[in-house]
């Protein structure tokens, strides 16, 4: 396997992260390894498509729209020395999300709505990346706040966003380029991309503060 990312392994194609733990999500797991699957995790394929991020293990990072957990696991194992504050609204994925935080001590499970992040506040520090996957008409609202209220100076996010979710009447490339306006007007855009042939009508924001 070659290392492509701390913790982040390729190998015939396929991704993997290294890890102590079992399958999350039904992936399969080789000798401390565990498949990372592009259909299931948004993260998986942006690197699959050949971008990076720069992890030192050690970060403390803010997880929006967690679900059950399927990115929130692989990025625990490349955050080995780190934090990730996963936030998530919906009871049922929560319970999923739940069981993996009682197996890994390095993710603190939130059951909150991303869009008041006030309310978390008192729980959540001074994060040094936020991550987002949340499918709603607010999404960059949602972001822009939690930035606001959590992201260290000099912090990065990376989001990931759902064209149909935000204007279904509009064209994707419409609405993509909107929201790219958007982000460029207040922060520093690293990388941007479509996330193609893996998830249909997304692309990923990469930008830090």
């Amino acid at each position: 396997m070659k290392e492509i990312m701390r913790n982040v392994y390729l190998k015939d194609g396929n991704l993997f992260t290294k890890s102590r733990y079992g399958s999350h999500y039904g992936e399969k797991v080789l000798s401390g390894y565990r498949e990372w699957i592009p259909w299931r995790s948004k993260l998986a394929a942006m690197i699959l498509k050949g971008y990076r991020i720069s992890f030192s293990g050690k970060e403390k990072l803010l997880y929006l729209g967690a679900a059950s957990g399927t990115t929130v696991s692989h990025l625990a194992d490349i955050l080995d020395e780190g934090i990730i504050y996963a936030v998530e609204y919906a009871a049922k994925p929560f319970v999923k999300l739940l069981e993996l935080a009682k197996e890994r001590e390095n993710i603190v499970p939130l059951l909150f709505d991303a869009s008041k992040p006030q309310i978390y506040s008192g729980i959540v520090e001074k994060v040094d990346f936020i991550y987002q996957d949340i499918s709603q008409r607010n999404q960059i609202e949602i972001l822009e706040k939690n930035i606001d209220f959590f992201l260290k100076k000099e912090g990065s996010f990376l989001i990931m966003v759902k064209a149909r979710s935000i204007d279904s009447t509009t064209s994707p490339s419409e609405v993509f380029k909107e929201v790219t306006r958007r982000i460029e007007e207040k922060f520093d855009l690293l990388a941007t991309d479509s996330l193609e042939p893996y998830h249909r009508d997304h692309i990923f924001i990469y930008g830090k503060i």
